[in-house]
């Protein structure tokens, strides 16, 4: 339903719930389909099967990985690297701190790293989330100034069903609003 009314992009957290419910759409649909949530390293050739694009990126390693699997592939796989803005041990993403793995994962073949995604910190305080996404933003216009013209960031990801508003006012280009749309899972 939400494909026929102009939502494209479709999110999933996880390999196998995605392919329930992209099998359970209308094949003649048009959606772009997403992995946002960690992707294991035992299940990259199954989710390359199913989604079209990787929001979840969260380590040079996994980049790394993702390029010896696309190594017979045509196309390049669009990609979004996962910062761990909020400093916090329980969830994944690069270190904010080391711009060398981002510059490395962004010159890689095979993948087009279009941009970044964070996730905002779990006690959800308007403060420290509205930091996590600024330090998202800043990092992004960090990485610019030091890439060249073709391999730009463009795409910031920040921001859910509870703190949307904050990751579009500190730039966020991409919201993820599934418990907003569809109710809790």
């Amino acid at each position: 339903m939400c494909i026929r009314n102009g939502i494209i992009d479709i999110g999933e957290n996880r390999v196998q719930e995605a392919v329930k419910k992209f099998n359970a759409i209308e094949p003649e649909l048009v959606y772009t389909k997403r992995m946002i949530g960690h992707l294991q390293t035992n299940k990259i050739n199954k989710a390359l099967r199913i989604f079209d694009t990787i929001d979840s990126v969260d380590s040079l390693r996994m980049a790394k990985q993702l390029v010896k699997k696309l190594k017979h592939k045509k196309n390049p796989l669009f990609v979004l690297l996962e910062i761990n803005t909020s400093g916090d041990k329980t969830k994944f993403g690069f270190d904010p701190n080391n711009d060398q793995d981002l510059l490395e994962s962004i010159a890689l073949d095979k993948i087009i790293v279009g941009g970044l995604m964070t996730i905002g910190p779990a006690s959800q305080e308007k403060e420290s989330t509205s930091k996590a996404f600024a330090r998202l933003r800043k990092i992004k216009e960090n990485i610019n100034r030091q890439v060249v013209r073709n391999k730009k960031l463009t795409v910031l990801s920040m921001g859910m069903s509870n703190d949307y508003e904050l990751g579009i006012y500190e730039g966020s280009t991409m919201v993820r609003l599934g418990t907003a749309l569809f109710g809790p899972r």
